[in-house]
């Protein structure tokens, strides 16, 4: 079946065609599934919270330590929640965006006070948590409690726009036509949709990738609107975020200094950016040689240094400074 390029509905597919779609993604699913802690059949509420809030912008690979030391250390809510925040920054490494850490210690706190320490099954109490927005909530409720929602990422919104609207890539930012496809693709069936939503996420990641999509893999090749159209090419190019001499490649030199420390530092380390005539502790030393390497320009350092106070990732007192 060959649809239009410029399809953005499920509209033009019957009844069959959709049902077929499901088997044909959710049978690959099943049989190609990665081996995921947070995918185990004991796996906990916590988990899949804790899972969703590292994955954001991070893959996988990265992820899986991290998680995994975060569960033998921090394995309920309550645990977290019982630490300050500054552990949770500590332990989030070098996941990057470690704000995420400080939203998640602060969900693991409303879970205690609101919800006895379970995390809540619903997709409302779990938007009105801190830290925790529409694709959190909804990913939660179904890969945590199985429940229906509609659960839109990057990797489903690929697949959608391949399969059904012929195009190499979606919009650069999700809009109602995406939304509206992604909820008239979800079965009706509440057992058959929690597996649609993990299916066509994994195709995402593992198949029908950005670049170079395995399309000889695909479940549903002779189906997919793209393929048939050609594969034509992509109407813009993605573009990686920058990295080097950017604020956040200072902000996370900084962090590492203060992950390496064992006590509070003097705010002079982090100020000068490591340029500095005082004695530095041994544990701080390799962390300290790499901050001074970036050699910034004084109103980058101010600027990150502020940035990190503001937004409660460092704190200051009497002139020392600590997570």
């Amino acid at each position: 079946m060959v649809y239009s390029v410029d399809v953005v509905t499920s509209s033009a597919l019957s009844a069959q065609t959709l049902s077929q779609l499901h088997e044909r993604i959710n049978t690959w699913f099943l049989a190609h599934a990665r081996d995921l802690p947070w995918r185990a059949a004991d796996r906990t509420g916590w988990q899949v919270m804790v899972s969703e809030f590292m994955l954001q912008q991070t893959p996988v690979v990265r992820v899986l330590p991290v998680f995994e030391a975060w569960m033998d250390r921090w394995p309920t809510a309550a645990d977290l929640a019982s630490v300050d925040s500054g552990e949770a920054v500590r332990a989030w490494g070098r996941l990057g965006y470690p704000r995420r850490a400080l939203r998640l210690h602060a969900a693991a706190q409303a879970i205690v006070e609101r919800h006895g320490g379970e995390v809540p099954q619903h997709y409302d109490e779990l938007l009105a948590l801190p830290g925790v927005g529409s694709y959190t909530a909804a990913a939660i409720s179904v890969f945590a409690f199985g429940k229906r929602a509609t659960v839109i990422d990057t990797n489903i919104r690929r697949v959608h726009a391949r399969l059904i609207s012929g195009k190499a890539l979606p919009n650069k930012s999700l809009n109602a036509a995406e939304t509206r496809l992604a909820e008239e693709l979800m079965p009706a069936d509440l057992e058959t949709s929690v597996v649609w939503n993990a299916a066509t996420m994994e195709l995402g990641a593992l198949i029908c990738t950005a670049k170079s999509p395995k399309c000889e893999a695909c479940p549903v090749q002779d189906m997919c609107a793209w393929v048939a159209a050609g594969k034509p090419e992509a109407d813009y190019v993605p573009t990686g975020q920058s990295w080097y001499g950017t604020d956040r490649q200072l902000r996370g030199a900084m962090m590492a200094v203060l992950r390496a420390a064992v006590a509070p530092i003097p705010y002079q380390i982090l100020k000068q950016a490591g340029r500095v005539d005082i004695a530095i502790p041994e544990e701080l030393v390799p962390a300290v040689k790499k901050l001074a390497a970036l050699n910034p320009e004084p109103e980058q350092i101010e600027r990150c240094y502020t940035g990190l106070l503001k937004d409660g990732l460092a704190h200051e007192a009497d002139g020392f400074v600590t997570l």
